[in-house]
């Protein structure tokens, strides 16, 4: 398409010229004449094309003024706040609305900064990721996009210039943070230890305690203006806005303190877990969110809070130990699902961490022998071994009957099928086990552990016996086969390792030793086992000895009562030395909480331990570990011993400053 409708004369001008030459040479003065005509069109068309050129400059000079126009006059009159600002950031120009948001202010030469300094132009013109940033202004919020444009100051000289647009969105977000504050909300409530503190309570202070419950819950919930009630004797459910919930997270669920301060006669604190359902896209979704954090809060001990939040979650509390439960209808009921679970499998896998312990082999042996007991095949993943079940395993693999129940994780994965049933043993986390991928390959899993729930575990298990006030899962096994039958018989090696497990854990019967505790380990020894051959399975060697003493003689103060400490780099079995050598630190006066780190290839491990003053579970998992109060570990990839301990260093700081609020 033409943009100009140029006449097109040119073939005729050479028919012309072609004529002339022909007519020349019949009659050279009528040639002469053809010619001269023939030379007047090209005059014309010269003319022509020259004065239709001058109209076309004429045209794009007009269009582009108009433009230009319709620019300036659309700048000026924008309804959006404008400012032109140069490449220090002085202002060279602002539209009326801009100046409204500014008060009417004289701003000319003046820089961004003096009346937002957020808008520090050198920051957002080389974050190349965005080209907008949020920014509030007085009462309200602004988008503040920008555009960097190059104009020609001189003749042959250009400058660089930024327009930013101030896009008011106030009404969004104050849209946004009141459907936030109006969300949902649902809180499930649980008294821990309802039966313990009844039965430890006189009949006449009985009601004063309930009441005292009662009240203190009702009274907490109005203050979040929550509808609540109580649905059970020991249950309550309350829903609110996430407003209040925030209110909450500040005073960090304070409710728990006031519940633990009751004092109407009963003689053990009573203590509550609270499961938080918040965020969901329904209230079907809060509910279970609710439900399932409530259940993670009862695993990790209770007197706690979590608060779940899609896939996020938050704790608070958990600084107490958790209580013992006299009560052994638990174990009864788990010992008799774990036998139907057994007869209905093809055969029964038993798997426990990476790197095995002895609790986690006893308990392995003891879920072994429930399996033979029913005449089921039953066999026991392991890989590597750690140097503290050396001894056992060379007992175990002196007896013709252990030498082919303990198989690789390939051997498990080419005979497991899906009606195979698969015991986890001492963790519940997929990551910690010695084939995760195995967890997978059944529709059958039971999870058997002591330690306090993590974010992560084993989903969907069919059986799921975690009871964190055990001192081990070797305790917790033990009763199982007392109730599993009557008529199972513990091999002596066995018995062995079930009190060499429990006696590992409870650093010789004085960490997290209760009443049940006693009762498992009396059972065994009737059953056979052999202190002696206890102390065998704990005995170190010389360089073990001596790299431990090394250890504990490199510990550092960094707060009254806590100490950190390395491992030497060239020491073998770095996990179980720092283990050692942080048992062995709290049994120096003047240390309550010790942390020993350990090289293993390319991972930092740490190993904590408490008194109780300390929650050292708590400080841990704020480095992606986990454990019980007073026993807890962490393993950190790919950082050197240095950060590791400046890491360690700031989560103990963390958790201090957490305390003190």
């Amino acid at each position: 398409m033409k943009k100009v409708n140029i006449p097109e004369i040119r073939i005729y001008i050479w028919y012309i010229l072609l004529l002339s030459l022909v007519l020349f040479l019949y009659n050279w003065r009528i040639g002469i004449i053809a010619i001269i005509i023939w030379a007047c069109f090209i005059y014309y068309d010269y003319r022509v094309r020259e004065r239709y050129k001058e109209e076309w400059a004429t045209h794009l000079e007009t269009l582009t003024e108009n433009i230009d126009w319709a620019t300036k006059n659309a700048v000026i009159s924008i309804p959006m706040p404008l400012v032109v600002l140069e490449a220090d950031g002085s202002i060279t120009w602002y539209n009326p609305r801009f100046s409204e948001i500014m008060e009417n202010k004289k701003m000319f030469d003046k820089n961004i900064t003096e009346y937002v300094p957020e808008l520090k132009l050198n920051n957002i013109l080389s974050d190349t990721t965005t080209n907008s940033k949020l920014i509030q202004h007085n009462t309200r919020w602004y988008n503040v996009l920008w555009v960097p444009v190059e104009i020609d100051a001189l003749a042959k000289e250009s400058r660089a210039i930024v327009l930013l647009y101030w896009d008011d969105i106030t009404d969004e977000i104050e849209l946004k943070k009141k459907y936030e504050e109006e969300q949902m909300v649902i809180i499930s409530m649980q008294v821990d230890n309802y039966d313990e503190v009844m039965a430890n309570t006189e009949d006449t202070r009985k009601p004063a305690v309930l009441a005292e419950i009662d009240g203190k819950v009702g009274k907490w919930a109005s203050s979040l203006k929550a509808s609540w009630r109580k649905y059970d004797r020991d249950k309550f459910i309350i829903v609110t806005e996430n407003k209040y919930l925030q209110k909450v997270e500040e005073k960090k669920f304070d409710i728990l303190d006031m519940i633990r301060e009751i004092d109407e006669g009963n003689q053990i604190p009573v203590t509550l877990s609270i499961g938080v359902g918040a965020g969901g896209d329904s209230p079907g979704q809060c509910n279970s969110y609710a439900k399932s954090a409530i259940d993670l809060a009862l695993g990790r001990g209770g007197d706690q809070a979590v608060i779940k939040r899609g896939d996020k979650l938050l704790f608070y509390g958990g600084k107490t130990r958790a209580v013992e439960k006299r009560s052994k209808v638990k174990s009864r009921v788990i010992s008799n699902a774990l036998k139907q679970l057994m007869h209905q499998a093809s055969e029964v896998f038993i798997m426990g961490h990476e790197v095995p312990d002895l609790d986690s082999i006893g308990a392995a042996l003891g879920i072994y022998r429930c399996a033979r007991h029913i005449g089921k095949e039953a066999y026991i993943i392991q890989g590597r071994n750690s140097i503290s079940v050396t001894h056992l395993m060379e007992k175990l693999l002196e007896q013709d009957e252990y030498r082919d129940i303990f198989i690789k994780a390939p051997q498990a994965f080419e005979h497991m099928d899906r009606r195979s049933l698969l015991v986890i043993v001492d963790t519940h986390r997929p990551s910690f086990t010695e084939a995760p991928e195995l967890i997978k390959a059944t529709d059958k899993v039971v999870v058997i552990d002591h330690h306090r729930r993590s974010a992560e575990s084993v989903e969907n298990p069919v059986l799921s016996y975690l009871e964190p006030y055990a001192s081990s899962t070797s305790e917790l096994v033990t009763e199982i086969v007392q109730y599993f039958d009557e008529q199972v018989e513990l091999a002596d090696i066995e018995a062995d390792a079930l009190l060499a497990g429990i006696t590992m854990d409870t650093k010789n019967f004085t960490f997290k030793t209760g009443v049940r505790t006693f009762e498992a380990a009396s059972y065994l020894r009737r059953r056979g086992a052999n202190p002696t051959s206890i102390r065998q399975f704990l005995q170190d060697d010389m360089d073990a000895y001596i790299a431990r003493a090394q250890t504990v003689r490199s510990a550092e103060f960094i707060e009254k009562g806590i100490v950190i400490s390395q491992c030497p780099a060239d020491v073998q079995n770095a996990p179980l030395i720092a283990a050692q050598a942080a048992d062995a630190l709290l049994t120096i006066r003047g240390i309550n909480t010790s942390f020993v780190l350990a090289r293993r290839s390319d991972h930092i491990l740490i190993s904590g331990r408490s008194l109780g003053e300390v929650n050292v579970q708590l400080v841990l998992e704020k480095l992606g570990g986990g454990g019980h109060l007073t026993i807890a570990g962490a393993q950190l990839e790919g950082i050197s011993m240095e950060e590791a301990k400046s890491r360690l260093e700031e989560a103990i700081y963390e958790y201090l400053r957490e305390g003190e609020k």
